[in-house]
């Protein structure tokens, strides 16, 4: 059994379908990623999909798109003896900065998004 040490203030959980509607109601412009106002139009390379949004988190564990796990763990001076070990130093050193930890559950694989606390609150992931 693996205990979650992550307080649930950081933590907001999504079911797959809530994930994608989610990422459907993203659009990336330039370096900036922001909700879509209904009504406006959108240019169709300014969509977001897992990759786009890869590029504006501070760490990921996803299938669908490669967090560089150990890349990740090396860039905080960490080290560790299994890639849940990593996974779990590495979600710690985000938290403790503010973090928020993205859950998308019934997936296959585990997927779990460390965004910036500024960035999720832009993005309509915090109240």
């Amino acid at each position: 059994m693996t205990t979650d040490p992550t307080p649930s203030r950081s933590l907001i959980t999504l079911s797959a379908d809530e994930w994608q509607a989610f990422l459907a109601g993203l659009y990336e412009r330039g370096d900036r990623l922001d909700r879509r106002v209904p009504g406006e139009s959108y240019a169709r390379d300014e969509a977001v999909d897992a990759y786009a949004l890869s590029a504006h988190a501070e760490a990921l564990q996803s299938a669908e798109v490669d967090g560089d796990l150990w890349g990740t763990l090396e860039d905080i001076d960490e080290t560790a003896k299994s890639e849940e070990e990593a996974w779990n130093k590495i979600r710690a050193f985000y938290l403790d900065r503010g973090c928020v930890l993205v859950r998308v559950t019934g997936t296959e694989e585990p997927e779990d998004w460390l965004l910036a606390e500024a960035l999720a609150r832009r993005l309509g992931l915090l109240g």
